[in-house]
């Protein structure tokens, strides 16, 4: 939930629920093996104590489908809204970005950048050309960031109701 703002998660909530009921469900989502948010598709930074620093979930997006089903039954049986009809955030022929946060007390010390770096490294060994994600249109901050490691602007995107840029890195 750190790596999307606080209106995107309850935007998924919906009214009728609170941040509490969606970081319960991401939490289910993140425990399962199948699910986009999973714990196997999430590289983690962590310092010298084992403290975490900082998370990058990825995954082929290609397989967005197969792995959205999980948070579209979940967001029904819990929120009662159906997101079956929601627009690709990713396509095949990309590792997806889907998450990235990196805790405040972490931030400007090159931990979002080596993670983005890593996600690179993971797309080559896939195969896959490229490393995609989504950064909110109003976060120039982020996108800077982003660019400073090789991602680029691809188009305009919209994702939970906000405007967005999609972005990739080609893999070396």
């Amino acid at each position: 939930m750190l790596a999307m703002n606080h209106d995107c998660c309850q935007y998924f909530a919906g009214p009728d629920h609170t941040l509490d009921d969606f970081h319960r469900v991401m939490t289910e989502l993140v425990e399962r093996d199948d699910s986009q948010y999973s714990y196997r598709n999430t590289e983690v930074a962590v310092d010298d104590d084992g403290r975490l620093m900082g998370i990058c979930v990825t995954y082929d997006g290609g397989r967005l489908h197969e792995l959205r089903r999980a948070f579209v039954e979940a967001a029904r049986v819990a929120f009662g809204i159906d997101y079956s009809g929601m627009d690709d955030e990713t396509q095949a022929g990309e590792l997806y970005a889907d998450s990235l946060a990196v805790e405040e007390r972490d931030r400007l010390q090159g931990v979002a950048s080596a993670l983005l770096l890593s996600a690179a490294a993971k797309a080559k060994r896939m195969g896959l050309p490229a490393v995609g994600l989504l950064v909110d249109a109003g976060n120039p901050d982020a996108e800077r960031l982003y660019r400073r490691v090789g991602f680029e602007y691809v188009n305009d995107a919209e994702w939970g109701s906000h405007p967005m840029h999609h972005l990739q890195r080609k893999v070396e």
